[in-house]
């Protein structure tokens, strides 16, 4: 019998290609594997990625801004290490510790998705 597995790819809302290229390539590191117009003109779909996560970017209105995701990291602080040391806009945000033994960084993409970055702690 075959084994079942799900996988999930999130869509962020994005409202201009060239600020989001800026922000998840040049800022946060990710890779753009593909970029497509489904109509001539029309809004812009994407995939970035980095390391096993993917994300697919939109222009097109139907789909929400002030998404939040929340994603598991092995090396909170080396992220934080390489994300300070890009230059241009943005600042990445203190590492804090929870009440719940994680380590986290929040960074609010230019188009108010919420990326929550994690780290179990020992």
């Amino acid at each position: 019998m075959k084994e079942s597995r799900l996988t999930a790819v999130p869509i962020l809302r994005i409202t201009d290609v060239h600020t989001a290229t800026d922000f998840y390539t040049s800022f946060l590191g990710f890779s753009t594997d593909w970029k497509h117009h489904p109509t001539e003109g029309g809004p812009i779909y994407m995939q970035v990625s980095r390391e096993g996560l993917v994300l697919h970017l939109s222009e097109n209105d139907r789909f929400r801004e002030g998404t939040a995701l929340y994603i598991d990291t092995s090396d909170l602080d080396a992220l934080h290490q390489e994300l300070s040391g890009t230059s241009g806009p943005w600042d990445p945000p203190a590492v804090l510790s929870t009440p719940w033994q994680t380590r986290q960084m929040e960074l609010q993409d230019p188009f108010g998705n919420l990326l929550r970055f994690n780290e179990q702690m020992a």
